[in-house]
């Protein structure tokens, strides 16, 4: 699984003009789904970003993790994007939508995130904070 980690002061995603999530302080993050992964590696995943601490403390010093933060989570199959030959991206190595989305849903009930909705054309809005943007990657068992 990869997921591209932000620290936003407030972020939204839209279906057809319809707020569908929406926070304001804490993460957003693009979730991809590779054909491997499964629940266990989707719950490593979901761990590590519970306690990755990029907020800062009291004194400015990035040491605090998403606590009480809020979180939105997109499914982002591009993520798993191949441009090794010619200039259109192939996305061959995401994982099919049947595998993918049980592990999106998990994935977001672990963190009890705010989500787009899974296959639908989105529109993600975010406020970046800092800017802070990590890339996470967890390798299947």
């Amino acid at each position: 699984m990869r997921a591209l980690i932000q620290r936003v002061s407030s972020a939204s995603v839209r279906v057809d003009g319809e707020t569908v999530g929406a926070i304001g302080g804490g993460l957003c993050v693009l979730l991809g789904v590779g054909p491997g992964d499964d629940e266990a590696c989707c719950d490593r995943l979901a761990e590590k970003v519970r306690a990755l601490r990029i907020f800062d403390d009291s004194e400015g010093r990035m040491s605090e993790a998403l606590g009480e933060r809020e979180l939105l989570c997109v499914s982002q199959f591009t993520l798993y994007a191949s441009t090794s030959k010619g200039n259109r991206p192939s996305f061959t190595g995401a994982a099919p939508p049947e595998l993918a989305e049980p592990l999106y849903e998990r994935f977001c009930e672990q963190l009890g995130a705010e989500r787009g909705r899974f296959g639908a054309a989105m529109e993600v809005e975010l406020v970046n904070d800092g800017p802070v943007t990590l890339m996470l990657e967890v390798d299947p068992s």
